[in-house]
């Protein structure tokens, strides 16, 4: 039976967070508010936990799950082969909407699905997401829906699709936005816009002049 608590009531909070944290650690799935939808996440490094969370969606492995972590230092141990203009991307949107693919380190054991080598990574804006991340490190998250269904921007909607395969959801309220974020491959010369979201190409140029968009 899946447990909820209402993460702006204090003490739900820290249950909230409590049990999250120790279904993430049993490689269970947990359901978490970010600043864009709401994420179905699991232990990055657990292989069966991250096979669950894409059968849970529906989800094959050619669509491999990205990766949020809790603060900007993780990308350390995660990547490798990384930019100055990545690490400029990074200060300038971080947290916030950017994901940045990016090539992970060879030695890292995790299997996120076909990812030939790569991993979409991102630190989000929101402090209920970030809390967890910091107590449990990397996490598999993707959006909270089963395939082919919007995404969800409340609680409600991501229990109604996913019901009893999570075993905890964090209600964080209504998302401050349904925008997905912006994706920008970081594993080439000049950084790509792969997917235009919460920031505009015009906007990334600002920082990246450089920037291509993917046809």
């Amino acid at each position: 039976m899946a447990r909820r608590y209402d993460t702006n009531d204090a003490t739900d909070r820290v249950t909230g967070l409590r049990e999250a944290a120790s279904a993430v650690r049993r490689g269970e799935l947990v359901v978490l508010p970010t600043d864009t939808v709401y994420g179905i996440g699991a232990d990055a490094f657990t292989a069966e936990a991250v096979g669950d969370l894409l059968e849970a969606k529906g989800r094959g492995r050619n669509m491999p799950s990205p990766v949020l972590i809790g603060s900007p230092n993780t990308l350390h141990g995660l990547v490798t082969d990384f930019s100055e203009m990545a690490w400029e991307l990074v200060d300038a949107f971080w947290p916030g909407a950017l994901t940045l693919v990016a090539r992970h380190q060879p030695s890292l054991q995790w299997d996120l699905g076909e990812t030939r080598g790569t991993v979409a990574v991102r630190m989000p804006l929101h402090p209920v997401a970030i809390e967890l991340l910091t107590e449990v490190g990397p996490m598999a998250v993707s959006s909270a829906n089963l395939t082919g269904h919007p995404a969800p921007e409340d609680c409600d909607a991501a229990q109604q699709m996913l019901g009893d395969s999570v075993s905890v959801y964090l209600d964080g309220g209504p998302t401050p936005a349904n925008v997905p974020s912006s994706i920008v491959d970081v594993t080439r010369e000049v950084p790509v816009l792969l997917r235009a979201g919460a920031l505009s190409a015009e906007e990334l140029r600002k920082v990246v002049p450089d920037l291509e968009v993917a046809n």
